[in-house]
């Protein structure tokens, strides 16, 4: 099945790209709202979800490419091709000078649904701990 690249643009209320790369350049800012528990370790960081005495999912994901205050490009350990990543890019209109998160992700023609809910309910997590 051929996977499919997802684009989501989140408008921000913050006026600082440092202020946002606070929440995505490392595993505190990510643990705040994308995982219950983000660490890590050089290139490498390793999301928990749930409880570690329950049942939970953890995912490892490298750090591909990163430019401070501009975006992190990660590739999960599972994902299926050399090409597919995940990003998180603060974009900066230079007409009004507002920001906004751009998500770029990747799935199954069948699973985009269910992605764009995944970061609709991470962007909404974000904006609760942050107010952005």
């Amino acid at each position: 099945m051929e996977r499919k690249r997802i684009t989501i643009e989140y408008p921000l209320a913050a006026k600082s790209p440092a202020m946002v790369w606070k929440l995505i350049g490392n595993a505190a800012g990510l643990q705040k709202w994308v995982a219950d528990s983000v660490s890590e370790d050089g290139p490498t960081m390793t999301f928990t979800w749930g409880e570690s005495w329950r049942a939970h999912d953890v995912k490892v994901s490298h750090v591909i490419s990163s430019r401070k205050f501009s975006y992190l490009r990660l590739r999960w350990e599972a994902d299926h091709g050399e090409d597919e990543y995940w990003e998180m890019r603060i974009s900066q209109s230079e007409h009004t000078g507002s920001l906004a998160l751009v998500i770029t992700d990747f799935a199954d023609a069948d699973e985009e649904d269910s992605i764009r809910c995944l970061w609709s309910g991470n962007l909404s997590r974000l904006h609760s701990v942050s107010g952005l």
